[in-house]
């Protein structure tokens, strides 16, 4: 059986030959009870904040596991990105390899040109020396048979005179 401030202030004792100092009775029950009524205040201001920290700590429980899974998101996405940049950067060198074969082919493919037209420049040269050669012999050739010509008709020249 709970006792509450109103039972003691309500409580009447029967008197006895020889009892108690009624008043004195009465003044020590007044005091219990407001006593006891300051205790179910604490006791009702303790349930409340009880409650209050209750309902703190379950937000801050969901604050906890909203954080976690934050965090394990933003760990998972750095992740990604991680694994997205490793496979872009490997993308890109293996364009530029395949860039820089390229252009070392077409590269060799020049220089075997170059090479060549130099061979076949080489060899026009070579012609046209030859052909300079041949005919400024048959200039010579021309020139000498001009002049023996042209002495032959001198002497028949000077012999006539």
């Amino acid at each position: 059986m709970r006792i509450t401030p109103l039972d003691i202030q309500q409580k009447q004792f029967p008197m006895k030959l020889r009892g108690f100092d009624v008043e004195e009775v009465y003044a020590f029950l007044e005091v219990i009870r407001e006593e006891m009524e300051d205790l179910l205040r604490e006791n009702a201001n303790l349930r409340e904040n009880i409650q209050r920290l209750d309902n703190q700590m379950k937000e801050y429980r969901d604050m906890e596991t909203t954080l976690r899974e934050t965090l394990l998101t933003a760990q998972q996405l750095v992740e990604d990105y991680k694994m997205n940049a490793r496979k872009e950067a490997e993308l890109v060198v293996r364009e530029a390899e395949l860039r820089s074969d390229t252009l070392l082919k077409e590269a060799q493919e020049k220089v075997i040109k170059i090479h060549e037209d130099i061979v076949d420049l080489k060899g026009i040269r070579r012609h046209f020396k030859e052909e300079v050669k041949r005919l400024v012999e048959s200039h010579l050739r021309m020139l000498e048979f001009d002049k023996e010509r042209g002495q032959e008709d001198n002497g028949e020249e000077t012999k006539e005179e």
